[in-house]
């Protein structure tokens, strides 16, 4: 993607985490929303032209998906539609591609929440190893005589109890809806967003008051520098901390915060 598309993109990619980081977000049934919303604009080109056409405003597009989807979608998926309509895109097409890419992130986010992410990243290689290797099952996953259930069927017998729920998933979903890329494109193109969010670190920040955005981007750039891996914060208020902040990635706490310092003078003095 080229521009105003990458832009776009990008901050729908900000959404999705924020949502998603959230534990109460069922990621998989996001994933699935995200896909048939997908399957509907890649259909529909003259919605898809509609929804992209930068004369129109953006949140009368956004009100047009509310009418035309809002009720069949949970609110989560409203939200980031509306987001991604509002937004600018260089080609209409690549709003489809956009909406797929964020499907297969909150699938990926299923499994990460799930511990079986590293399973997932080493499956679809080895997926793709096999596929390869075997022309007769390329042939038959990639047949465009071949029906949607057929494929299905296939891949069940071939995956289901074998792999992670998330693999079989997004294998599936990209060999009953390829959208014109080969099957090896569409394997690399998983492996790559897989092994993104394998990459990706949460950390959660408390502080007394709400910080700056200068004070987020030091404190982003400051713990990538320290963990090596892109870093997203989640942040929370909490006016007990009394100043300075608690940052937690992983297991791991860094606590900078007075009312730490004073407990822990206290505890010195006490002993």
């Amino acid at each position: 993607m080229n521009g105003a598309s990458r832009e776009a993109l990008a901050a729908a990619r900000e959404r999705l985490d924020a949502l998603t980081d959230h534990t109460s977000v069922d990621a998989a049934r996001l994933a699935d929303e995200l896909a048939a919303v997908t399957a509907l604009l890649d259909r529909e080109v003259s919605l898809r032209r509609v929804l992209t056409d930068p004369a129109q405003a953006g949140e009368a597009k956004a009100e047009l998906v509310q009418r035309l989807i809002g009720g069949q979608v949970g609110g989560e998926t409203a939200d980031l539609l509306a987001g991604l309509v509002r937004s600018r895109w260089s080609q209409s097409r690549d709003l489809v591609d956009a909406l797929e890419e964020l499907a297969n992130t909150a699938d990926l986010t299923a499994a990460q929440k799930a511990g079986t992410l590293d399973d997932v990243e080493d499956e679809l290689f080895r997926f793709g190893r096999i596929v390869a290797g075997n022309t007769e099952l390329r042939a038959a996953l990639t047949d465009r005589k071949a029906g949607v259930h057929a494929k299905g069927e296939l891949l069940r017998s071939l995956l289901g109890g074998r792999t992670a729920v998330t693999t079989e998933r997004l294998v599936t979903r990209l060999v009953t809806a390829p959208r014109g890329r080969s099957l090896e494109a569409g394997l690399e193109s998983l492996s790559k967003l897989a092994a993104d969010r394998r990459n990706r670190m949460v950390a959660t920040v408390t502080s007394a008051v709400p910080l700056s955005d200068a004070q987020k981007q030091r404190l982003g750039a400051a713990l990538a520098k320290l963990y090596g891996r892109q870093m997203h914060l989640n942040l929370d208020v909490d006016p007990e901390v009394l100043g300075g902040i608690r940052v937690q990635v992983g297991d791991e706490v860094i606590n900078g915060s007075i009312a730490d310092r004073i407990g822990d003078a206290e505890r010195r003095l006490a002993g």
